[in-house]
């Protein structure tokens, strides 16, 4: 009977649940709107099916300081945090740290994902991170505010400043002090280079640096885009912008205070919300193009799920990885938060479409979305990113004019460059 005992107790700990093997994973997720709470949901209903243990933990809604706080704990074989939640720019960074799951995602399941995203996230044969969800930059804009002012959605960034500045006007007349014309993320930081680049490449001006490796900022489009920009603050923007990350530019357009927003796809489920002041009142449209003969350009953003080679719960953070990126999944995000999913299918989703509208036409704009120069640039990116948001920031502030900001950027990234030799 001892003996019966003694092999049932040994069963018991080898089932899901059954204690001495079940294993606590650490995933570090973002924290834009309600991107904890609903990482943190999906992370529990794993550990309830598997019967492991999960701890979500928080880190800095910034991607430049989350970076830098990932390169310091992976540089130090730290195995505090299992699953990493990488930008789409860092597969190519990070990859040395991160675990190969070639081998734990079959093909069929790997190909329910939009290709581009699996071939950004594939390092040297290595699938070094699963897709989770995707992201364009997108323009938010009141409705209401434009049908009362009788103007139309803008299709120009020039149409977008002259309507934004006569709402501003007008309901500042009206008795709303606090109205702005425009907000968008202008501290100097990675989600700068993002917008940046936005205005830049819907102005003709490229993409920093071009495929090829070449340095191509100083052109004349470059500095008409930045030009444009300059214009915008203290007049259709506040100076306080200026310092605005995703978050703090949502807080002033869904309080109502803005005619205009540029942000993620994340922010139309918050604006939408039932406390949201600006509920039903809220359109989206793809951000204006440089001039008539410019184009739409929205920055490709999204995130991906990635193993750390030091965690001491591989199989179990891979489990966790497979189950949070799985079609499921990805469904209760984009209802719950309108996370963009990787997985192509959910773009016709009936109930996908109902809770996200726009899922049914940002296929195209995430098809001509304007990628940042990481895969030319390689490990060399960050610095390059910094170099731009940095010399971006100095127009803004007018401490810099367009020209001699392009010119010195040109210069800098060339003498990190080597010449254009990444």
């Amino acid at each position: 009977m001892k003996l019966k005992t003694m092999l049932a107790a040994a069963l018991v700990a080898l089932l899901p649940g059954g204690g001495a093997l079940a294993a606590t994973v650490t995933i570090s997720c973002g924290a834009l709107g309600q991107e904890l709470q609903i990482c943190q949901q999906g992370a529990e209903a794993w550990a309830k099916k598997t019967g492991n243990q999960v701890k979500v933990v928080s880190t800095p809604s910034s991607a430049t300081e989350r970076l830098a706080l990932y390169q310091q704990m992976l540089a130090a074989r730290s195995g505090d945090i299992d699953v990493y939640q990488i930008d789409v720019i860092w597969p190519g960074l990070l990859a040395e740290h991160l675990e190969d799951l070639s081998a734990a995602v079959d093909k069929p399941t790997l190909d329910k994902h939009f290709p581009s995203i699996v071939k950004n996230n594939t390092v040297n044969g290595k699938l070094v991170g699963m897709p989770w969800f995707t992201d364009a930059g997108l323009l938010y804009y009141r409705s209401d505010l434009l049908e009362k002012y009788g103007r139309k959605v803008p299709t120009t960034w020039a149409e977008m400043a002259e309507t934004a500045k006569i709402i501003q006007d007008g309901e500042r007349k009206a008795g709303q002090a606090r109205m702005q014309g425009f907000v968008f993320q202008g501290k100097a930081y990675e989600g700068l280079t993002c917008n940046a680049l936005e205005w830049v490449d819907s102005f003709g001006g490229g993409s920093i640096v071009g495929p090829d490796g070449k340095i191509t900022i100083n052109n004349p489009q470059a500095v008409a885009a930045l030009k444009a920009a300059q214009s915008w603050i203290g007049q259709i923007s506040p100076q306080g912008a200026l310092n605005y990350e995703e978050e703090q530019a949502r807080a002033v357009f869904q309080s109502g205070d803005a005619a205009f927003m540029r942000n993620w796809p994340y922010a139309w489920a918050l604006a939408q919300g039932p406390d949201s002041p600006v509920k039903g009142k809220v359109g989206v449209a793809p951000l204006p193009k440089g001039g008539e003969q410019g184009k739409n350009s929205g920055t490709l953003g999204g995130w991906q799920l990635a193993v750390s080679r030091y965690s001491p719960n591989k199989q179990a953070a891979i489990d966790l990885v497979k189950y949070l990126a799985s079609e499921e999944e990805q469904k209760r995000r984009v209802i719950a938060g309108s996370f963009l999913p990787t997985i192509q299918s959910l773009y016709q989703d009936p109930d996908a479409l109902k809770a996200l509208p726009l899922l049914k036409d940002i296929q195209p704009t995430l098809a001509a979305a304007v990628a940042r120069p990481a895969t030319p640039t390689g490990q060399r990116y960050n610095q390059v990113s910094t170099e731009f948001f940095n010399g971006v920031h100095s127009v803004l502030t007018g401490k810099q004019q367009p020209e001699a900001a392009v010119q010195q950027i040109q210069r800098n990234l060339d003498r990190l460059s080597r010449g254009g030799r990444w």
